[in-house]
């Protein structure tokens, strides 16, 4: 059903380079982290948000009164972040950070830029890196992010790069935070998400974009169902 991802399952490699990996990279608000969790679902994969690990850095150092701007300290937080990805009695995900259930404060629009900011730092980056590789375990892997294909994982058996329009995005996430109850501008939410990307991709180390050999799959307007069938169509191809 699921080429070689499927075949490989009954005699999984041990070596975690034969593991295979399935990246998802794009944008804020492009539909990675939904997607790429249904696909890991699909697949009984585990699954990386590498997102969560920068937000944990910008929280952790918030919580520690680390200025975002120092980077031998907030290398220092990440080489230390104590967490733990754990599931509720509901099978969702809970995030604790020292101990900590942070679930909800991870998905702030205020940690998310903190997020943003010290993403750039080359010292903090390298930090997480070796704890991003470490995910990488049989059966295989579902990795979410901005540089998961053309920095974490250059090896992944199947890359792909979400995208879609800015205004699609932040009615996605307007949407997400009126849900919540809160009220936020569009407006705001556009410009946010127009900052964020352009940090991300004029970042010196490991910027946003598609890698090389990644697949493009622009989901504006299209369903969430649609978007993993038509990753999993991709994977059978493999």
């Amino acid at each position: 059903m699921f080429g070689w991802f499927k075949r490989n399952k009954k005699n999984a490699p041990t070596a975690s380079s034969a593991v295979p990996v399935i990246t998802f990279d794009g944008p804020s608000g492009s539909g990675k982290g939904t997607i790429a969790r249904r696909v890991a679902d699909a697949l009984g994969y585990h699954m990386l948000d590498s997102g969560a690990l920068y937000r944990l850095v910008a929280l952790a150092a918030d919580e520690a009164c680390v200025a975002l701007e120092n980077s031998d300290k907030l290398a220092a937080v990440a080489k230390q972040l104590d967490v733990r990805f754990e599931a509720n009695g509901a099978g969702e995900e809970v995030v604790r950070l020292n101990g900590q259930d942070v679930t909800e404060r991870l998905r702030t629009e205020q940690t998310g830029a903190g997020a943003s900011t010290v993403a750039q730092i080359p010292a903090v980056r390298d930090a997480l890196l070796a704890r991003q590789r470490a995910f990488r375990k049989v059966p295989g892997l579902v990795a979410d992010g901005r540089d998961m294909g053309t920095h974490v994982f250059p090896d992944a058996r199947l890359k792909v790069y979400l995208t879609a329009s800015a205004e699609e995005r932040a009615k996605r996430r307007h949407k997400q935070l009126k849900d919540k109850g809160l009220n936020v501008s569009l407006a705001a939410l556009s410009r946010d998400i127009e900052d964020r990307d352009r940090r991300d991709s004029e970042r010196t180390v490991a910027p946003l974009k598609p890698a090389m050999d990644a697949r493009f799959l622009d989901t504006t307007g299209q369903s969430i169902e649609a978007v993993t069938q038509t990753v999993l169509d991709w994977v059978a191809e493999l």
